[in-house]
């Protein structure tokens, strides 16, 4: 098959997918008759999608398009292929659900070392009393006034643009719309809608955190998801004609990677001292927070990371009660059983039942990948190929296992702006 009729073929595959199961198409900026077409059939059948992505894999050797794409397209189709057969009623297990569209194997966390985050938070958080009671006095000493909530979501925005734009470049008419939303499994969510434009939602209902927000706009933004479809929008698809980056499908090996470069947006563009970073910020707004004790008590929870990829194995693999999941969220993250319900409400949402996993696996591959650049490149240069190139994450442990620098043959795709 023409690489560009199987392109086309994979599009219209990810459209038809989100008939079945609206919101899997994250985002998609390709030809709009192929929406219209795919709106105007009738509903498709998912074992006959699942066939389809059989059929456009085993095309994948003949076509006419470089190896990067043809590992692109193949880890995605070998997700939805896994999708198509979860809708059509074959039981698949959760584990081997989320090594099909996230090309990772999940295991449970190690306890003990959570038992030693709770040691290390207990050593820097100041007071008496339990450990349980000081984090959540630290955490309501941090948090956002609601009303003040849009004010500092720009500031964020607009320090972090700044920086993005001078260390790694943005088109010159790219734009993102913030929005302050409520009753969403979610804390934050990008919507790009082409163009360069992005609309962020931000879930107001979270309650967040001063120590946090830099966090969560570097992920939806800058550097994150909107820079991210940004530079590949113009470089990928607009300079170089990859159609099948045109298509964002959640559930697929783009969204482990895509996560991971969103957590570590961050540490990319502003890394250690990001605490002072911010209390400045906040400080201009007439806010006050301790951002060296942010940066600390960030650092030491960080080794909580897996215990949310934990609620999901216990929840869907294992079978466990609900009520018990939340216990077991309360205990770890050290959070109050409403925090832990609103965390549980996206692990047990059936279209994002799998996802944790690219916030969990997708930081830690993207971290290892990030600290095992050779030598001579920077963090930065290293970073700008996640925003820039069709990266998968069996690609990402070839080159951490491997040290070999994979290029794309026709050169690296670059950004208008």
């Amino acid at each position: 098959m023409d690489g560009n009729q199987l392109v086309r073929e994979y599009q219209l595959l990810g459209l038809r997918f989100d008939r079945l199961t609206p919101g899997v198409v994250d985002s998609y900026t390709g030809d709009p008759a192929l929406r219209r077409l795919v709106d105007n059939e009738s509903a498709p059948a998912p074992a006959a999608l699942a066939a389809s992505a059989r059929s456009l894999r085993r095309e994948l050797a003949g076509a006419d398009l470089a190896e990067a794409r043809r590992r692109f397209l193949d880890a995605h189709l070998a997700a939805l292929e896994c999708a198509g057969r979860k809708l059509a009623g074959e039981p698949i297990g959760f584990v081997d659900e989320v090594r099909s569209y996230f090309q990772t194997t999940i295991t449970p966390g190690d306890q003990d070392a959570y038992r030693q985050a709770h040691a290390d938070l207990d050593a820097v958080l100041p007071g008496g009393g339990p450990l349980r009671e000081r984090l959540a006095d630290f955490r309501a000493r941090d948090e956002i006034p609601p009303r003040r909530l849009a004010g500092c979501v720009h500031a964020v925005s607009s320090a972090l643009r700044d920086r993005v734009r001078g260390l790694v470049g943005l088109p010159e008419r790219e734009i993102v719309e913030y929005q302050v939303v409520a009753d969403k499994p979610w804390s934050g969510f990008n919507y790009y809608l082409g163009d360069f434009r992005s609309r962020v939602a931000i879930n107001a209902d979270v309650g967040h955190r001063m120590s946090n927000l830099p966090h969560l706009v570097a992920h939806e933004s800058y550097p994150g998801h909107h820079t991210e479809h940004c530079r590949k929008d113009a470089g990928l698809v607009g300079a170089l004609g990859h159609g099948e980056q045109a298509i964002f499908l959640l559930n697929t090996p783009q969204c482990l990677v895509a996560e991971g470069l969103a957590d570590l947006g961050l540490h990319a563009v502003v890394g250690a001292g990001w605490g002072a970073w911010t209390e400045g910020i906040m400080a201009d707004l007439g806010l006050w927070m301790d951002g060296e004790l942010a940066e600390t008590v960030e650092r030491a929870a960080g080794a909580l990371l897996s215990v949310r990829q934990d609620a999901a194995l216990l929840l869907h693999d294992r079978g466990v009660d609900q009520d018990d999941v939340i216990e077991y969220l309360c205990r770890w993250l050290l959070v109050p059983p409403r925090r832990a319900r609103q965390l549980l409400r996206f692990v047990a949402d059936p279209l994002w039942r799998a996802y944790t996993t690219t916030y969990v696996e997708g930081y830690r591959l993207v971290r290892a990948w990030l600290d095992a650049r050779p030598a001579g490149e920077s963090l930065i240069e290293r970073y700008r190929r996640l925003l820039d190139e069709p990266l998968v994450p069996i690609t990402l442990r070839e080159e951490i296992s491997e040290g070999v620098r994979w290029l794309p043959s026709n050169g690296r795709a670059g950004c208008a702006g």
